[in-house]
Formats: structure tokens, C-alpha cells, sequence
């Protein structure tokens, strides 16, 4: 099995009191020699985690941009297989960047026993799962080859997410619990702002003590200095970044370039040491 990096996900950030960043990315978009190089800047720029999704078709908690991406990523052949190959290849190059895979549990994962599923990830070396729409009663069987290979668990849910949903979510969570800003689509800031996630950030603290990172609408530094109010751990960067990558097609410039400068200008906003 490849090497994975040590420490689990955002401990450097927390260790020097700052937000964690994750990134969300489809794999084949950009196309995946391209995504590679992306992959590698993401480590030696100081992300923190990569959420890379395998590209399923209309999602409907994407927005257009993000819908998109993965419309491209799938016109190239890209699925489960790929995805984990360009994980595999790129690992041995990483010195500090997590990797968590989405991937579909109608598209990717449904046809394949979990414990084989769960396997094949792991011994490509990917840091965590995250299970896209996986049915209820298929749960248990999940978390079990989860833990059987050893791999971690990413999970979700929403501020208004009914109590024993949200206490399985922080049951599992074993890489890092996604909370979902906002029931809807991708891409869009909630009314309220991020920081007023605060009380129900403390209220997953007493459930789990695993990383929370908050995700959907997060797309400028205030965005982040927003989420880093809640109290959470780290914050997740879609719909913004998949647009500089779209953008980066159509006027032929270099994607890679064009990302590392939008996580850039993100910057890093202070944490209140726990």
C-alpha cells in the first residue's frame, strides 16, 4: 500500500491556530495529467486536504458550475478506477496533503461489495471516503468495511438535520465531519453568514472529537474568516475553485497557475486555540 502522510486531517493548521482548507476538485477536471500538477502545487502551497470527487451525473446538490465539472470530467472516462489511479500515482509525490475521495454510492459504489470498494481505496492510497448518497440501510455494512480496511470516514450533515442523524454522522466521522452550511444546491453563502453556525458547532463538539469542517458558499477570505467564527476546524472550497479551473479552459490559460493564485488571495484566518 502506498505511504500516506502522517497525522490526521488539519492538525498543522490547528497546531499553529489557524483554519484548515480543504478544496473540492472532480477528478478529470482539469484532465488528470493536468489535475496531477494541481495536486502536487495543493501540497507544496499548504493545503491541507484535497476532497476529490469521482464525477457522477446530476447531482442535485450541485450548482451549474459544479454540474459542469463533472459533466467534463465524464466525457473524458473518468470514474471510480481513474480516480483512484491518479491518487496512486500522485501520492508518493506528497509530502503533507490529505486526500479524501467522494465518490457516489449510485454511480461508483452500488455494484461493488463494500469491503471490496472499501479496500480498493484504501490501498490507493487515499486518506478518507466519503460516501455520496449511500441508502440507510446499506450504513451499517459501510461503516463496517470502513473500519476493516482501515480506512477513515468522512460524513455529513446539516445544521437541520434531525438529532439521530446527526449523532450517527458524529459517531462515524473518523476522518472529518463535513457540516453542510445550508440545505440546497453548491455555491451559494447562507443567509445568515457562516459564523452563525457557532452554536450548533459547539453542539457537535460534545458529539465528536474528530475535525468538523464547514462547507457550501465558502469562496473569499471573508468567507473563511467567517467559518473560522463558527468555531469550526477548517473550512471547504468548491463551486469558486471548480470556476477558476472552468474559467482556466476557456481562456487557455494554465489551471494550475490560476488555482494557486485563488488559494492564495484565500489566506489562512486565526482559530481560538481549543
Amino acid at each position: 500500500m502506498p505511504e500516506t502522510p502522517r497525522g490526521g486531517f488539519f492538525e498543522e493548521a490547528r497546531a499553529r491556530s489557524e483554519l484548515g482548507l480543504a478544496v473540492f476538485l472532480h477528478a478529470g477536471d482539469p484532465p488528470l495529467p493536468v489535475l496531477r500538477d494541481l495536486v502536487v502545487m495543493l501540497d507544496e502551497s499548504g493545503v491541507d486536504c484535497l476532497e476529490l470527487a469521482v464525477p457522477f451525473p446530476g447531482s442535485p446538490t450541485d450548482g451549474p458550475v459544479v454540474r459542469r465539472s463533472a459533466d467534463r470530467a465524464l466525457a473524458r472516462g473518468v470514474g471510480l478506477a481513474e480516480t483512484l489511479g491518479l491518487v496512486a500515482d500522485v501520492r508518493p509525490a506528497l509530502k503533507r496533503l490529505r486526500i479524501a475521495v467522494l465518490a457516489d454510492w449510485s454511480h461508483s459504489l452500488r455494484t461493488t461489495p463494500p469491503a471490496d470498494s472499501a479496500r480498493a481505496v484504501a490501498d490507493s492510497g487515499t486518506d478518507a471516503l466519503l460516501a455520496h448518497g449511500l441508502p440507510p440501510r446499506l450504513r451499517p455494512a459501510h461503516h463496517e468495511a470502513l473500519r476493516a480496511a482501515g480506512l477513515p470516514e468522512v460524513t455529513t450533515c446539516y445544521p437541520t438535520s434531525p438529532p439521530a442523524t446527526v449523532d450517527e454522522a458524529a459517531a462515524h466521522a473518523t476522518g472529518y465531519l463535513y457540516l453542510v452550511a445550508h440545505y440546497g444546491r453548491s455555491g451559494r453563502t447562507p443567509a445568515a453568514g457562516h459564523a452563525a453556525l457557532a452554536p450548533f458547532v459547539g453542539s457537535l463538539r460534545d458529539r465528536t472529537a474528530s475535525p468538523i469542517a464547514v462547507g457550501f458558499g465558502v469562496s473569499t477570505a471573508g468567507d473563511l474568516a467567517s467559518v473560522a467564527l463558527s468555531g469550526a476546524d477548517a473550512a471547504i472550497v468548491g463551486t469558486a475553485g471548480v470556476e477558476v479551473v472552468e474559467r482556466a479552459g476557456t481562456t487557455g490559460t494554465d489551471p494550475v497557475d490560476a488555482y494557486h493564485a485563488f488559494t492564495a488571495a484565500l489566506g489562512r484566518p486565526a482559530t481560538t486555540p481549543r
